[in-house]
């Protein structure tokens, strides 16, 4: 019976993709269309806690009001002006800026500091929300849903049984994120946002001029910090030459005489932003591991990666064959934290022990863990600090892990409190806005305010110029501010 009522409801879904069609609020035309508005509203509220959860939010208000005043005002401009926007900026040195379905945009502070002018950042703000706009993220669900089509049926169907299902549009949340779009949808986002930036007055082919300098970036033979906004947002072939030809098609069209592009305005706003890794969010130096928020330090296994993000410390051996992850964990004490680990991964205890570790209490648990790639066994140590419980976990496979014990011991193991102040009062390092004293190239300009001669390259990148450029006399350049 129970495969009849499923069979009936997948032909249901079936009768229904075929149906399923919605105007796209850009080109007017009907279009097919899984995804409702609500649920696209929906999705992006999901995304955004797991976002804030994932990078955090840079706390600084007057460059959080100054990119959210500016969205809302293109928002208004564009063709979803009722859409409850969001624009939000991330605590994230990385140079990215990405958008969520429903209104939710992001910028990092890595992007912002790569920018050098309000125009400049209209563009790019108008290429996200040009992807909301045209609904770029609910196409590409519908066409995921529809290769999924049997599951989905099946899915609904159980679901009417009330027999849990298997899969659900809700429990995407932060996958949305990483639906890549097309070259189309890339040509599609840079033509809005010329459109969006030209109807809020400013000069929309200063996004062209970014453009290059992210090229640039990429060129460079130091890439840490290469921008994700690549890896993320596909190049289409010519996207400057369109974008610079679009650009005085929309100002003729508008009959925008005296475009804006405020560069001295946003440099005055970026002046002190965090530049790079922020040091008191936790750093690496001399094979330890040091949080000066959380006064914390451990030991650091020899020649491992380290990937340091707001919500876990990833480490990674150097065959990869053996994680440590360090986070911050729910519990009221060390043995509730273990407990609630048991609890939600069901993994079966080989050995559970309570000892301190430097004076500080903890449980510490041996498991096995199943997961898609088999069974791991896990290696657990819950400490409690104060009022936090922070937890280590090392794992590998089972043939695996006796060779990686002691080292996950001798990490955990030296988990204690940070004392030493040198360690705790570090400083990140910070844009700085100065002005040049007389006309001179951009080297010898940035040279007077005291760059160093090794930092030329990047700095000249860095503000949107080429070598050898001329800069006049009183003009605005930035610099870095190193801290630690």
């Amino acid at each position: 019976m129970w495969k009849k009522v499923v069979s009936s409801v997948v032909m249901g879904i079936l009768f229904g993709l075929m149906v399923a069609c919605a105007v796209n609020p850009v080109s007017g035309r009907q279009e097919f269309m899984l995804v409702s508005e609500e649920e696209e509203i929906q999705l992006g509220r999901k995304s955004d806690t797991g976002v804030i959860k994932e990078y955090g939010l840079y706390e600084d208000q007057r460059v959080t009001a100054y990119v959210g005043e500016l969205g809302l005002r293109m928002g208004k401009l564009s063709h979803r002006p009722a859409l409850d926007w969001h624009f939000k900026v991330l605590d994230d040195p990385v140079v990215n800026a990405f958008a969520a379905p429903g209104g939710y945009i992001y910028f990092t502070r890595g992007i912002l500091a790569a920018l050098n002018s309000e125009a400049e950042l209209a563009g790019v703000m108008g290429h996200e929300i040009g992807h909301v706009t045209a609904r770029h993220s609910a196409q590409k669900l519908s066409k995921a849903q529809v290769a999924q089509v049997g599951l989905f049926g099946l899915d609904i169907g159980l679901s009417v049984l009330g027999i849990p299902g298997l899969s659900s549009l809700a429990q995407m949340g932060v996958g949305v994120l990483f639906l890549k779009f097309s070259r189309d949808d890339e040509r599609e986002a840079d033509s809005l946002a010329v459109e969006y930036a030209t109807k809020a007055g400013y000069d929309a082919s200063r996004m062209a001029d970014f453009f290059e300098t992210l090229q640039r970036m990429d060129s460079r033979e130091d890439k840490s910090g290469l921008p994700s906004w690549f890896s993320t947002h596909p190049s289409p072939v010519d996207r400057e030459s369109a974008v610079r030809s679009q650009s005085r098609q929309w100002q003729q069209k508008t009959g925008l005489k005296n475009p804006k592009v405020d560069r001295e305005k946003y440099l005055r706003v970026i002046d002190g932003m965090i530049y790079g890794n922020d040091p008191r969010q936790g750093y690496a130096e001399g094979g330890v591991y040091y949080r000066p928020g959380q006064r914390l330090q451990f030991p650091l296994p020899k020649d491992w990666k380290v990937n340091d993000t707001p919500a876990v410390v990833q480490m990674m051996s150097p065959k990869k064959d053996a994680v440590i992850l360090f986070s911050g964990v729910p519990g009221q004490s060390a043995a509730d934290a273990a407990q609630k680990f048991v609890s939600k991964t069901n993994a079966k205890i080989l050995r559970s022990e309570s000892r301190s570790v430097h004076q500080l209490p903890s449980q510490q648990l041996l498991s096995e863990v199943r997961s898609s790639q088999g069974t791991m066994r896990v290696l657990s140590y819950f400490i409690q600090k104060e009022k936090q419980v922070f937890a280590f976990h090392g794992m590998s496979a089972l043939r695996l892990f006796p060779p990686y014990e002691k080292t996950f011991q001798d990490t955990f193991g030296g988990f204690q409190e940070l004392k030493d102040p040198r360690k705790i009062n570090v400083q990140p390092n910070r844009v700085r806005i100065r002005s040049t004293g007389k006309t001179d190239t951009v080297e010898n300009a940035l040279k007077a305010l005291a760059v160093p001669e090794k930092r030329l390259k990047e700095t000249v990148i860095l503000n949107g110029m080429t070598p050898g450029q001329t800069v006049p006399a009183a003009t605005l350049l930035k610099v870095i501010e190193y801290g630690r």
